[in-house]
């Protein structure tokens, strides 16, 4: 069975010990994480070197938007140039016409930054392995077929801790039960 674990907030939470080795083993174990950020500088300032191995152990990414400066550049360097041809005509006039055309093939970025720190919000950039980037529509939620179950829908969806401690099940005095006696002492029991 395939496990995957999203962790959102990912910066916030505290550093996973050897994140940079678990993101680079737990593939092959049927385990995947979605590390969830703000910007890359968070993830830098938690994990420091070990923090483009992390990213470079992720097989797709996903840009929302944001400003941040730093995630702004990466971002505008994977994507990166395209090719424009360039043509220049030029005319002078003195005692006879002259005419030129001049063609140049220049590279551009693809995005740059400040196009990257303006994009619209119904869109995201999306970085999958084996495929180049490429600019998407974001999901509408409310298109997905459980949408419906969500608080966002309606407001009786919301899950409410202090309803759900205040109405556990409590047992009574006649209930029946399974008592099971579970052995934590760490020392395998030996067969006789």
């Amino acid at each position: 069975m395939h496990v995957r674990c999203l962790i959102d907030e990912c910066a916030n939470i505290g550093q996973i010990p050897k994140l940079e080795k678990l993101m680079a083993t737990i593939r092959s174990r049927e385990i995947s994480a979605c590390l969830v950020l703000q910007a890359q500088s968070q993830l830098k300032a938690l994990y420091k070197d070990n923090c483009d191995t992390i990213i470079g152990n992720c097989d797709s990414a996903i840009f929302l938007g944001g400003k941040e400066r730093t995630t702004l550049k990466e971002l505008t360097e994977s994507l990166g140039k395209e090719t424009i041809d360039t043509y220049n005509t030029g005319e002078s006039r003195g005692r006879e016409v002259s005419h030129s055309l001049n063609y140049q093939k220049l590279g551009k970025e693809l995005a740059s930054v400040d196009e990257l720190a303006v994009l619209d919000g119904g869109k995201c950039i999306l970085q999958l392995r084996g495929v180049r980037p490429f600019l998407s529509d974001k999901y509408d939620i409310t298109q997905h077929p459980n949408y419906k179950y969500l608080s966002d829908y309606d407001s009786r969806n919301a899950f409410d801790i202090e309803k759900y401690l205040s109405t556990r099940l409590k047992p009574k005095p006649d209930d029946v039960f399974n008592a099971y006696s579970v052995d934590l002492s760490g020392e395998p029991k030996t067969a006789e």
